[in-house]
């Protein structure tokens, strides 16, 4: 029987890091103004080394909204992917860059892990989320 079980974000078990490495549609959910949370679904790349996963996003998507409305401090953010039973979670403080190397890691990223090069889009930003929290089932 699988087990549920917490992860340190920056030093994971190889089963939850190959799954994050697996080409998956995953979920960010971010919170609208009046609390409610808003779910939609995504490309993520998890980088544990810099406890790090980020959403390539365009700059006037809802999701680049929400983050950019909670501050500087960030917005709270969950990333999320299912495969049958199985599921992993990464959780912390999103922000947007805007920074042109940031984008092209995020790009490089996405490439990897998806096989795909997104198509160009000067509006396109990066949502990166600060881990604090990781779970899963596996």
């Amino acid at each position: 029987m699988a087990t549920t079980y917490s992860v340190d974000p920056g030093d994971p078990d190889a089963s939850y890091l190959s799954f994050w490495r697996e080409k998956h549609l995953c979920t960010l959910t971010t919170l609208r103004p009046d609390g409610t949370p808003h779910v939609v679904p995504v490309a993520v790349t998890y980088d544990p080394e810099a406890r790090l996963a980020r959403v390539v996003a365009n700059k006037s998507s809802a999701k680049v909204r929400h983050v950019l409305a909670a501050g500087p401090e960030g917005a709270a953010v969950a990333a999320c992917q299912v495969d049958g039973r199985r599921w992993a979670t990464l959780e912390g403080r999103a922000v947007v860059r805007t920074e042109a190397e940031r984008v092209a890691e995020a790009e490089r990223r996405y490439a990897e892990r998806y096989g795909r090069t997104p198509s160009p889009n000067p509006a396109r930003v990066v949502i990166e989320i600060a881990l604090t929290r990781a779970m899963g089932r596996g």
